[in-house]
């Protein structure tokens, strides 16, 4: 029987790990936050009032076992003049069959027949959800995009209504026999799953356990100076009476250059991960060498990081045996 895997996420760092996890025997749900307000994201929610697709789209993508020209088409963003200009096909496509459907759960369903996907997605929510953030120069500021715009770092972030969740997302939570807090912002894409009451309370009654894939690099205005046991105690502040179990963390080490080029360019610095604090924090730490470059880009080695996420989960299986 294959182990329920839950992925909680949303934006490139989600899509990344699901691209390496979907090539292992498990079951695996995607479960997606959906405040993200930016581009043809923030245009198609204003116009149609539905949640964000953006990183539903990423996610579709990562998951589908379809020809690559899908994922291609699915991305492709319009260059025009006209009101087309900015938005991608996958977005226009995901808002029409939630149209139809008359939701965004089914709507993702009824493409995910058409992209012949190796797992589910899962809105977070259907609620037209707004992110607010309380920043350390005291401002509130309101909706995502504005938030990572802000010149000041993020002290918190919560929604301005409380969302309900799907009934997926809560049932797939409480049958999960593992649940993994994707890489990702911090903030803006694993956190505003876990502001959400009812998920929370869905996470506590679960018997699977709870695992973080914690950043190669920092994220500025959000996790600056952050070593790796940083980022597993701001996330266990926002979970409920459950907290994380096990870590995996990248202990290779990012070529010098590549970590000026990040630094100069994007004011991001490699995670450090000091095992000593970490290990106060957590039953289990797996670590290893998962830094590949992709296009000067740093990435995390997905089928290496999967295959220990996979290589976790056999181990669990002797231990209940």
């Amino acid at each position: 029987m294959s182990r329920k895997v839950v992925v909680l996420g949303g934006g490139t760092g989600s899509s990344t790990l699901l691209r390496g996890l979907k090539e292992f025997p498990i079951d695996l749900t995607a479960i997606v936050s959906v405040c993200d307000d930016g581009k043809s994201t923030g245009v198609l929610r204003e116009e149609f009032n539905i949640p964000a697709v953006g990183d539903i789209r990423r996610v579709l993508i990562a998951l589908s076992e379809t020809e690559p020209l899908v994922a291609e088409l699915f991305n492709y963003r319009f260059n025009t003049t006209s009101d087309l200009d900015g938005h991608t096909v996958g977005n226009l496509l995901l808002t029409a069959s939630s149209e139809i459907t008359g939701n965004l759960s089914d709507g993702i369903e009824a493409l995910s027949k058409v992209l012949n996907l190796k797992g589910k997605v899962v809105p977070l929510t259907e609620d037209n959800v707004v992110l607010m953030g309380e920043m350390a120069d005291g401002k509130i500021i309101e909706g995502e995009h504005n938030i990572t715009m802000h010149k000041s770092a993020i002290k918190r972030v919560f929604y301005k209504e409380e969302p309900v969740p799907t009934k997926e997302a809560v049932e797939a939570i409480e049958e999960a026999d593992l649940i993994i807090l994707s890489m990702g912002s911090v903030f803006t894409s694993i956190i505003p799953n876990l502001i959400c009451d009812e998920i929370i309370k869905a996470i506590d009654r679960s018997k699977g356990k709870i695992m973080y894939v914690c950043n190669m690099v920092t994220q500025p205005g959000e996790t600056d100076k952050f070593k790796v046991s940083d980022h597993v105690y701001l996330l266990n502040l926002y979970l409920g009476k459950r907290k994380i179990d096990v870590v995996v963390a990248n202990d290779g080490k990012i070529d010098e250059e590549m970590a000026k080029r990040y630094e100069s360019l994007e004011q991001k610095d490699p995670v450090e991960l000091d095992k000593k604090e970490t290990k106060k924090f957590v039953k289990k730490l797996i670590s290893g060498d998962y830094v590949t470059v992709k296009n000067n880009l740093l990435r995390h080695n997905v089928l290496k990081l999967s295959m220990h996420i996979f290589g976790y989960l056999l181990e669990q299986d002797k231990d209940n045996l």
